[in-house]
């Protein structure tokens, strides 16, 4: 795995994955209108205001900022959280089910393996969920054509998977295959599994205040804009680049905020929810392939 530590200069320099792309234009914009201030300057117009440095106090700024990242980093983090809680529990009701419920047909064992691939359904129709996007060919290959089709009919896809998975339960309570502390232990596990989806809603649904978001654009606005006035005075044909790189340094924050508020998406700096349901496929095939009461 390449580390931060390893290659320094070459993650310094990178492009993708960066918010460069995203603020590249609006860091162009000030630093044009830096040079407009300059080219008045230099033909002796009166646009040297230093006073304006007080327009915005630095601390305000900064500390909305922070804030501002302070808060979309807890929805990553409380995100990833969710999807490592959801990923351990999956783990934990598979070799549940598949140590407990003993099977003496193929067609038991066969339909075991149906239900193993349905935790990893949930998971998926989660992540797709959380998209919006609708079912596809990931979920085909995990399911069995009829309850395939059933989802194409569902508001809530991920809610329908619970459901199948614990009616399976509670028919194997019913047939004896598991006693009731057994079918209670499997049953908190799978409503671990519904609160992560409900804990990924909450944070997917409940966006940055807009009047919050309006204020901060508004202040970065002006904040840039008055810096070539501010600076003008005492470093020329300097202001340009300079206020290219303090507008840079701001709304490249503002932007990873932006970016990391919904972790759910498609973004590089986005969770890779793709990468996890491949690996907790990967941990359900590997069950499949032990016997349970051989070791």
């Amino acid at each position: 795995m390449v580390t931060e530590r390893q290659h320094w200069f070459r993650v310094a320099l990178q492009i993708k994955g960066s918010v460069i792309p995203s603020i590249f234009w609006r860091t162009t914009l000030c630093g044009i209108f830096g040079v407009f201030v300059s080219v008045l300057f230099y033909f002796k117009y009166p646009v040297a205001m230093p006073t304006l440095a007080s327009l915005i106090p630095n601390i305000v700024l900064g500390l909305l900022l922070v804030f501002r990242t302070n808060t979309a980093y807890e929805r990553f983090w409380e995100g990833r959280k969710c999807w490592g809680t959801l990923i351990n529990t999956v783990r934990n009701l598979a070799r549940q089910l598949w140590l407990a419920i003993a099977v003496t047909t193929p067609e038991a064992r066969h339909e075991k393996i149906i239900v193993l691939r349905m935790l990893v359904a949930f998971s998926v129709a989660m992540k797709l969920h959380l998209r919006y996007e609708p079912i596809d060919d990931e979920l085909k290959a995990l399911l069995p054509r009829a309850k395939y089709d059933i989802l194409h009919k569902m508001h809530h896809p991920p809610l329908e998977i619970a459901f199948w998975i614990g009616d399976y339960l509670q028919q194997q309570h019913e047939q004896n295959h598991l006693n009731a502390y057994q079918l209670s232990a499997m049953h908190k596990l799978l409503d671990t599994m519904v609160d992560m989806l409900g804990a990924c809603e909450r944070i997917l649904k409940t966006p940055m205040p807009m009047a919050y978001a309006i204020h901060l654009k508004q202040l970065l606005l002006l904040y840039c804009l008055s810096l070539p006035f501010q600076m003008v005075g005492s470093i020329g044909w300097w202001t340009g680049p300079v206020v290219i790189l303090i507008s840079f340094t701001l709304f490249g924050i503002e932007e990873i905020g932006i970016e990391i508020e919904n972790p759910f998406g498609h973004d590089p700096n986005d969770l890779p929810l793709d990468a996890i349901c491949a690996t907790m496929l990967r941990n359900m095939e590997d069950l499949m392939t032990l016997t349970p009461g051989e070791g």
